[in-house]
């Protein structure tokens, strides 16, 4: 690893952050840092800043997120934020949602090597498995795409009354302006923007919270859920 790719020493908010879990929050910096990097999950010039741009700037997210929920990491590549939301909270039930199969991989390595019983890898898109994956309370996602088309495949996934809460940068009132159309089309009934992870990340990380009504993703998904739902037992019936 050259210097310029080298990992740095946790700082000491990250031990405050993760507290007894801080020990496999270096080893998971570690494993991006190294296999990571190896198998093209995050780019070496991004390992120096690992730290506060990555791991502490996700696991900030867990104060956006209510206690004892399930939740759903959509697109979760190298496990971005649903990794390190899942180290500082271990009363989530957490499943990471990811297409393709080499980052499914990796994810369910770094599950396994670090304990994480309250996470469970599944290989698929959001549409996919819209009606087999059961509806979840949140669903997290972090730069995956812009909010109109994130939404679209985050809020179906949601149960009633849920919320997405989508990592984003300065950008995120624009966005929300863009997309306030497509987000009524899917139901939703609320919008803010959140900043979180004060004294933790400089600056705070920025937090766009989408909350659904009574059908979240309006009237066509909720007959597409459906659809497959009865599918789904028809095929465990045979």
């Amino acid at each position: 690893m050259t210097e310029e790719t080298e990992l740095p020493e946790a700082p000491e908010e990250a031990r405050a952050v993760f507290g007894e879990f801080f020990p496999e929050a270096v080893r998971y910096a570690e494993l991006l840092a190294d296999a990571g990097v190896k198998r093209g999950l995050i780019g070496p010039r991004e390992v120096p800043r690992l730290w506060g741009r990555h791991l502490l700037n996700c696991a900030v997210l867990s104060e956006a997120v209510p206690e004892g929920v399930t939740v759903c990491d959509v697109g979760s590549g190298a496990g971005l934020p649903g990794i390190p939301l899942a180290l500082v909270r271990p009363d989530l039930k957490i499943t990471l949602l990811e297409p393709l199969l080499r980052r499914t991989n990796f994810l369910q390595e770094v599950v396994e090597l670090l304990g994480l019983d309250h996470v469970t890898v599944v290989r698929g898109r959001a549409e996919e498995v819209l009606g087999t994956l059961p509806p979840v309370h949140v669903v997290t996602a972090r730069a995956v795409a812009p909010l109109d088309r994130l939404a679209g495949w985050g809020v179906p996934l949601l149960r009633p009354y849920g919320e997405m809460l989508a990592l984003k940068g300065g950008t995120a009132e624009e966005e929300i302006q863009g997309a306030r159309a497509a987000l009524s089309k899917l139901g939703v009934v609320e919008t803010e923007v959140l900043h979180v992870g004060e004294g933790v990340v400089e600056p705070m990380s920025t937090v766009v919270r989408v909350v659904v009504g009574e059908s979240p993703g309006g009237v066509r998904f909720a007959a597409k859920r459906a659809k497959a739902a009865r599918t789904s037992r028809t095929r465990r019936r045979r």
